[in-house]
C-alpha cells in the first residue's frame, strides 16, 4: 500500500450554501445559512470525520463535496486544481475522482435492476469495460466487499441491508475513486451489523489508499474511522482537529455534550437544561450559535461571535471560554 501523502486531496475554503426560503405561500422570502464558510485540509489517504446534530449542515456539506450542488461563496480543491464542472468532460472526470456511499441502501440501488447491472453501470457510463471484462470485473468487486460473485443476478430486495451497502461501496469503487464521501454509511443498518461495514471501509482504505469524508450524527462511529474531526453546528465548525486532541481534550462545550451523549446514548446535545432543540438556521443567534444551549454562556458570548482559534497543533475551537483541557474519564468515546 501507498503511505498516505501529507498533502491535501481534498481542500475546502470558506465554504458557504445559503438558500432562499418562504415560510407559507404569501411569507416574505428569507435566507437560510446552511454551510457558512467552513475550512478544512483532508490529506490524501486519511479520513476526515464530519459530526454534529440533524441541522447542523452535515448533508448539505455533503452535497457540495460531491459537486450535487454548487456552493454560495468558497472553493474546493480536489487534489491540487481548483473544483471546475463547466462541461461533462469535466464532470466525468471529477466522479472518477469522488464517488458517494449513500446513507439508506434501501433507497440509492434501483429496485428493477439486478446487483450486476447496479455495480457495472457507472463503468459501463464512463466506457472502462465492455463484455466479459465488465462481467469479471463486477464479480471482482462483488468478492472485495465480501459478497458472493453469484449475487449479481439478484434483485436489491432479495438481500439484506448490510448486503445492500456493501453493494453500493462495490459500485462506488468501480471508477477506482480517489476519495469516497460516505454520509451516514451505517445509520440505517442494525447495530450488530454496523461494525462489519465499517472495518470493511477501513480494510478497503488500506488496500487502495483512499481518502474518506465520513458525515455522522453517531460521534463513536467518526471516532472509529477518523484521523481529523470536524465537530459542525448550524453550518459551523465549534472545534476541529486530530481526533485524539478533540477526543481527549475537548475544548468545545458542544463536543463535550456530544462525547457526554456517546456515552450515555442520549439523543441530545444539549446539557445543564438548556434547550434541545437546535435553532432555526433562518433565524440564527447573535453571537455564538451555540449560546442558547450553553450552561457556559456569557455576556459576551451573546453578544460577540466566537472565531477558530488555535489551542494546539492542528487543534482549533471557535469558544469564548478557556475550559479544562482534561475529559473526565467517564465522558471519553472509546473507539
Amino acid at each position: 500500500m501507498t503511505a498516505p501523502s501529507p498533502s491535501p486531496f481534498l481542500s475546502a475554503q470558506a465554504l458557504q450554501k445559503t438558500y432562499r426560503v418562504r415560510s407559507g405561500i404569501f411569507g416574505a422570502s428569507q435566507t437560510l445559512h446552511a454551510v457558512s464558510g467552513v475550512d478544512f485540509d483532508v490529506p490524501a489517504g486519511t479520513t476526515f470525520g464530519l459530526v454534529g446534530e440533524s441541522g447542523s449542515g452535515k448533508s448539505t456539506l455533503a452535497r457540495l463535496l460531491l459537486a450535487a450542488e454548487p456552493a454560495t461563496a468558497g472553493t474546493l480543491h480536489i487534489d491540487g486544481a481548483p473544483l471546475s464542472l463547466g462541461n461533462a468532460r469535466e464532470r466525468k472526470a471529477f466522479h472518477r475522482l469522488v464517488q458517494p456511499v449513500l446513507q439508506d441502501p434501501y433507497a440509492s440501488l434501483n429496485p428493477m435492476m439486478r446487483i450486476g447491472e447496479i455495480v457495472a453501470e457507472p463503468m459501463r457510463v464512463h466506457g472502462l469495460y465492455r463484455g466479459k471484462a465488465l462481467h469479471a470485473r463486477v464479480a471482482s468487486l462483488l468478492t472485495a466487499v465480501g459478497l458472493m460473485p453469484e449475487l449479481a443476478d439478484r434483485y436489491p430486495n432479495q438481500l439484506s441491508g448490510g448486503q445492500r451497502q456493501r453493494v453500493a461501496i462495490a459500485r462506488a469503487l468501480g471508477l477506482s475513486p480517489r476519495a469516497l464521501v460516505l454520509d451516514e454509511p451505517v445509520s440505517a443498518l442494525d447495530v450488530s451489523i454496523q461494525a462489519q461495514i465499517l472495518n470493511l471501509l477501513k480494510e478497503i482504505q488500506r488496500a487502495q489508499a483512499l481518502t474518506y469524508v465520513l458525515i455522522s450524527h453517531d460521534l463513536a462511529v467518526v471516532a472509529y474511522m477518523s484521523d481529523q474531526i470536524g465537530v459542525l453546528y448550524l453550518g459551523e465548525f465549534m472545534e476541529v482537529g486530530p481526533r485524539d486532541e478533540v477526543l481527549r481534550h475537548a475544548a468545545h462545550p458542544y463536543t463535550r455534550a456530544l462525547i457526554a451523549a456517546s456515552e450515555t446514548r442520549v439523543d441530545t446535545a444539549a446539557g445543564g437544561g438548556a434547550p434541545a432543540e437546535i435553532p432555526s438556521p433562518v433565524a440564527l443567534p447573535a453571537g455564538c450559535r451555540y449560546q442558547a444551549r450553553c450552561s457556559h454562556a456569557t455576556a459576551r458570548c451573546r453578544a460577540e461571535k466566537p472565531l477558530l482559534r488555535a489551542i494546539g497543533t492542528g487543534h482549533r475551537v471557535a469558544c469564548h471560554i478557556d475550559l479544562p483541557l482534561t475529559i473526565p474519564a467517564q465522558h471519553e468515546v472509546h473507539p
